[in-house]
């Protein structure tokens, strides 16, 4: 972890020593993705899809070269979360429960080098002016997608320390599909330290706090391959990201894992067998941003889901096909 901190805290300083006014929006996005992981800062977080809001308190602070993030629900059953680097925690039951990272979804853009430079090819993107977000002034990014398999993404970046302040993600018809925003927000100085004692992770093992059975099968049976299956409509510029065979709460036989990103959003593809379960329904589905597609092929259940129109998913799912090992 150490090496990546300083990886990228070499390319922030090279963007942010580049003048203000000759920044592009992906010099920006190149920012906003490396200060998201750096920055010290505390506030309270508010996530917006369909007619439904969530608020959360959120803390993150980098100590010794580690990044660690604390999240706290405000509104509706309390749930505390805990995330040290590549680890998750969360506290149910008067007890921290290791969670599966591979589910987690991350509100900030963490984007390599190369991510960057392949999104002018798919997305138009554009400055906006400055505009505040809880009190800070921050640039507005607009990334167009060139086709209508993707999302329009808008994102406000402070423009000082670079964090993200707020993303929203509109429709086709420029409606807000999904939105994470600061409404209070705290960067840098006295940030709160005094849970950090409990988020180390040789400490949540030393002090023999519990991983629900589920993630200790996964994190035990989580295997990297290549299954032998393909997509072959992906839209241009999503990139496999990631193939893996794992366990998944509730599944009878392991599951094939696809992951794909094109910089901005993501699409995963599920391959497992068909075991008829009630609750394997073919069809159609979405939450905010989020569309997912469930059809059975031959002896074989196959789910798509990513931050896509629905279009995208059902084109990417009719694809898919096995080409052997």
């Amino acid at each position: 972890m150490r090496l990546h901190v300083a990886f990228y805290g070499v390319l922030l300083a090279l963007v942010a020593h580049a003048h203000a006014e000759e920044k592009s929006a992906l010099d920006w996005l190149g920012v906003a993705a490396i200060a998201g992981h750096q920055t010290n800062y505390s506030g309270v977080f508010v996530y917006q899809y369909n007619d439904r809001v969530e608020t959360s308190n959120l803390i993150h602070v980098t100590e010794a070269g580690s990044e660690y993030e604390k999240l706290v629900s405000l509104d509706g059953p309390k749930r505390e979360i805990i995330r040290h680097d590549g680890q998750v925690w969360s506290y149910t039951h008067h007890q921290m429960v290791q969670m599966d990272s591979q589910q987690e979804r991350s509100r900030f853009p963490f984007l390599l080098p190369e991510q960057l430079a392949a999104l002018s090819a798919n997305y138009q993107a554009k400055l906006l002016g400055i505009e505040r977000v809880a009190g800070y002034n921050a640039q507005v990014l607009l990334f167009q997608p060139k086709d209508n398999l993707r999302y329009t993404h808008k994102m406000w970046v402070h423009t000082d320390s670079g964090l993200l302040l707020k993303a929203a993600v509109l429709s086709e018809k420029n409606q807000v599909a999904e939105q994470y925003a600061f409404t209070q927000l705290q960067i840098g100085g006295q940030i709160d330290r005094s849970w950090l004692k409990l988020s180390d992770m040789a400490g949540l093992h030393d002090k023999g706090l519990h991983h629900s059975p589920e993630t200790d099968k996964t994190a035990k049976e989580i295997t990297r391959i290549n299954s032998g299956w393909v997509a072959d409509m992906l839209p241009t510029g999503f990139k496999k990201t990631m193939e893996i065979l794992r366990e998944m709460h509730g599944k009878h036989a392991p599951v094939t894992q696809m992951v794909f990103s094109d910089g901005l959003s993501a699409i995963s593809i599920f391959i497992e067998p068909n075991d008829e379960d009630e609750d394997d329904v073919e069809g159609l589905s979405s939450r905010g941003a989020v569309s997912l597609y469930r059809k059975i092929l031959d002896k074989n259940l196959i789910t798509v889901v990513g931050e896509v129109p629905p279009r995208t998913v059902m084109q990417v799912l009719d694809s898919v096909r096995f080409n052997g090992k």
